[in-house]
This record gives C-alpha cells, structure tokens and sequence, in this order.
C-alpha cells in the first residue's frame, strides 16, 4: 500500500504518431487509464504532418524528428525513478501514424528503418508494442481527383504520382509487418471504414473504437473510459517540449498536463 498522500504506482505508455495520434490523445489516455485501473505516466510524439526521422513544419509550425524528439530521453529517466520496469507491470506502446513521410519524397526503405529503430528503441526497454499498419483498403479508394485535391490541401511538395504512391505504401506496409515480427510487436489492421473522405484521418466517431481495439492488443481488461471536457482542454491546449512557431522557438516543460488521477502526460 502507498503511503498517505504518495503517488500510486503508474503505468508507462508510449504513444507515437502524427495526427489521429494528436486528435485523439485525450481519448486514448481515457481508455488505457480505465482499463489499467491505474495513473499513467504517458509518452507522446504526435503532431499533425509528424514526420518518423526528419523534421517536419505543417503551416508555421515545426517539430524535431520522433527519432530525434526528447521522448527517448524521457522515458529512460522517469523508467529510472520508478525503480525500472522489472519492479512494475511491462510498459505498453502504440506506434501508429505510419506513411506521412511518404508524401514528403523519402523513400520505402528509409521510411521503414525509422519505423525499425523505433520498435528496436522499445524492444530494448521492454515495451510491449502495438503496430497499427497502413489504411490500405483506405488509401485504395483514393482516385485522381480526390488525390489531387488532397495533395494540394495537406502536401502540395508531394512529387508522388497516385499510383506510385500506392504501390509505395504497400511495400511499406509489408516491410513495417516484417519489423513487427522481428521486434516482436503486435500488428492492428485498420478498416477502411475508420477512414474519411481524405483517406488518412480516422473519422473521431472510430478513434475510440480504435484505442479500444489497441487495448485489447496490449491484454488490458475491458472497461468504459471517456475523457473528461477538461481533460480534453488540457491535454489540448499543451505544446510539445521543443517546436517552433513563425520561426521562433517554443519551450514547453514537462511533463505537460497532470490529470485528475495524478496521471502524467508528456509530449514530444
């Protein structure tokens, strides 16, 4: 038992990716506190446009890499305050979010060793990871016109034709399976269903569904988690560590957000 007024053993959650990771972070961290029935302590790279292993600007403002983000540095040194992972229940990860850099002009092969190295990163500290692969039934109903409207809109430096871009995100597809068998991670096929008419944001209604479904994968008991309106605002509201707004730089300390529950969100 903790002593009065301590602070209950939490759970260490890593979550990586771009924009349904960012739109749906409060939800996420509503499911996985309710159905580990403990406070997280929650690790976040996310952002609109987030980019695996290159900095990446969406408008104004810029990130730093996942690979190259403070996250990695974040869990070791609260892993180290907690005593270690061998003293409590095995971390957890999800990893999603995977292709913008596809429409940036990297290519499959690098794109699939960043995702590599981050699934080795969490092998190595003993996470037990959920992978979510490519929309590809999504990504298929996607035409010329959509297409073009698409890149305009989100990447307009994109040099990908439709079809190449297709035939791209299969091949990484396939190869983010194959690092996910070698690092023993789990994968999470994703419904064209989930999808939009951009055919790369999970429609809100689904991200639910889709952490529910990322619980399931990490063996976490079933129980109802919705976030609270002012736990949406806060974890909302916060800024990641390092960024850049209209080229001047943004400092956020973490961890960011302290919930209710004394769980911790910190963001990358």
């Amino acid at each position: 038992m903790n002593a009065a007024g301590s602070r209950p053993r939490a759970l260490a959650v890593v979550a990586i990716g771009a924009s349904n990771l960012s739109r749906g972070l409060a939800s996420l961290a509503a499911t996985a506190r309710s159905r580990a029935a403990s406070p997280l302590d929650l690790f976040v790279a996310a952002g609109h446009g987030r980019s695996y292993g290159a900095n990446s600007r969406v408008w104004m403002r810029r990130l730093p890499s996942i690979l190259f983000s403070g996250l990695w540095r974040a869990i070791d040194r609260t892993a180290c305050d907690r005593g270690g992972p061998p003293d409590g229940p095995r971390p957890l990860a999800v990893v999603t979010d995977i292709g913008n850099d596809l429409l940036y002009g990297f290519s499959v092969e690098q794109v699939a060793a960043w995702v590599d190295e981050c699934l080795r990163r969490l092998e190595e500290r003993g996470f037990r990871t959920v992978v979510t692969r490519l929309p590809m039934s999504s990504i298929a109903t996607v035409g010329g016109l959509r297409y073009c409207v698409l890149k305009t809109l989100y990447v307009p430096g994109c040099p990908l034709a439709l079809e190449s871009l297709k035939a791209a995100a299969a091949n990484l597809d396939g190869l983010v399976a194959e690092a996910a068998a070698r690092r023993g991670a789990l994968l999470l096929e994703q419904p064209g269903e989930w999808y939009g008419i951009d055919a790369i944001h999970v429609r809100r209604g689904r991200l639910g569904e889709l952490w529910g479904r990322v619980a399931d994968a990490w063996e976490l008991p079933w129980a109802a988690g919705m976030p609270r309106l002012g736990e949406w605002f806060a974890i909302g509201r916060r800024g990641a560590e390092v960024r850049s707004l209209a080229g001047i730089p943004r400092f956020t300390p973490q961890p960011a957000v302290t919930l209710r529950d004394r769980s911790r969100v910190w963001l990358y």
